[in-house]
C-alpha cells in the first residue's frame, strides 16, 4: 500500500533495528496466541540483532501472561504508552496517571452532549487492576480479568492511568467523536476496540512510549518497523520509519501505513518479518 503522508524513504534506516507490535488483532491470533511463523521469524531477526519491543494498549497488569508465554525479557510499552515496563526486572520505568479532576469534568462534559456512559478505571501501579461500573459491558480479549463495582464513585477513588467509555447506543466511531469535540481540550480520545473509547493524559499515545523505549537503546524512529490494527496505533506507525497495517485494520491506520500486511490469524506479521530479516536456510 502507497502512504497518503510524505514519503519517508530518506529517513528509513534498513535492516530495521527495532521491530514493535501491537498486541491483539495484531500480534496475537484470535484464539489469543503467537503463530509458529511469527515466533520464528521474531527469533530470526532478534537472533540477527534486532530488537523486539511489544507495544500495547493493555495495562502491564494485563500485558504479563502474553509477556511470560513469549519468553519475552524485554522492555515493553504498556497502557497506550503510559507505562514502560521492564519484562526482566519486573518494575516499571514509567508510569503516566491521568488527573482524576480533569477526567471527572470531561466526563461530566460528556454525559452533558451524549446522556449517560458507562466507564471502567485502568488502575495505576504495576498490578493496577481494571475496575468496571454499573452498566459497563466487558468484553473480554484473552480472559482478561475486572473487577466490577456497584458504585460509579468508586472508579475514582485510586490513582488511574485512563478510563474505558461506553456508551449505549452510540458506538466507538460516534462516541470518540463526540468525546473529541466535548472534552478533547481536556483529555486524550483514543479508539483501540470495538465499543469503547479511552480517555488518556493528553498527548499520551503508543509513540511516547515507544519513542522512550528507543532512546533507551540508542534508536531512532528510523531504525524501526512497527505493526498495528486499529487506531491508536497510528501515531506508532506515523513514527516508525515503516509502518505496516494488518489486513482488515480499521481505515484511518490505513491512511497512516506503508504497508498492509496479511492478517493477525495468517501470521501476517511473521509474513512481513521473514522478507525484511530473510528465512533460515
Amino acid at each position: 500500500m502507497t502512504s497518503t503522508h510524505a514519503p519517508r524513504t530518506a529517513r528509513v534506516r534498513r535492516p530495521f533495528a527495532l521491530i514493535a507490535t501491537d498486541l491483539d488483532g495484531t500480534l496475537l491470533r484470535s484464539d489469543h496466541t503467537v503463530g509458529p511463523r511469527t515466533r520464528a521469524a521474531l527469533a530470526l531477526a532478534t537472533g540477527r540483532g534486532a530488537r523486539h519491543v511489544v507495544v500495547t494498549g493493555r495495562s502491564v497488569a494485563w500485558t504479563r501472561p502474553v509477556l511470560d508465554a513469549l519468553g519475552y525479557t524485554g522492555l515493553a510499552v504498556c497502557g497506550q504508552g503510559g507505562q514502560v515496563y521492564d519484562a526482566d526486572a519486573h518494575r516499571q520505568l514509567t508510569s503516566v496517571t491521568l488527573d482524576r479532576a480533569l477526567a471527572s469534568e470531561a466526563v461530566a462534559k460528556i454525559e452533558a452532549e451524549v446522556g449517560p456512559l458507562s466507564l471502567a478505571a485502568d488502575l495505576a501501579g504495576l498490578d493496577g487492576q481494571v475496575l468496571t461500573g454499573p452498566g459497563y459491558r466487558h468484553d473480554p480479549v484473552g480472559n482478561l480479568p475486572v473487577v466490577p463495582v456497584g458504585d460509579r464513585a468508586g472508579l475514582w477513588a485510586a490513582p488511574v492511568r485512563k478510563f474505558y467509555v461506553q456508551h449505549r447506543t452510540l458506538d466507538e466511531e460516534q462516541l470518540a467523536e463526540a468525546a473529541l469535540r466535548a472534552a478533547g481540550h481536556l483529555v486524550g480520545v483514543t479508539k483501540a476496540g470495538p465499543g469503547e473509547v479511552e480517555l488518556l493524559p493528553r498527548g499520551l499515545d503508543k509513540s511516547t512510549g515507544l519513542a522512550f523505549v528507543a532512546r533507551r537503546l540508542g534508536l531512532t524512529g528510523a531504525d524501526t518497523v512497527a505493526f498495528g490494527d486499529m487506531p491508536n496505533d497510528a501515531p506508532m506507525l506515523a513514527w516508525a520509519g515503516h509502518g505496516v497495517a494488518m489486513a482488515g485494520a480499521h481505515p484511518e491506520l490505513l491512511a497512516v501505513a506503508d504497508e498492509v500486511a496479511p492478517g493477525n490469524d495468517a501470521d501476517g506479521v511473521g509474513i512481513v518479518l521473514q522478507r525484511l530479516y530473510g528465512t533460515r536456510p
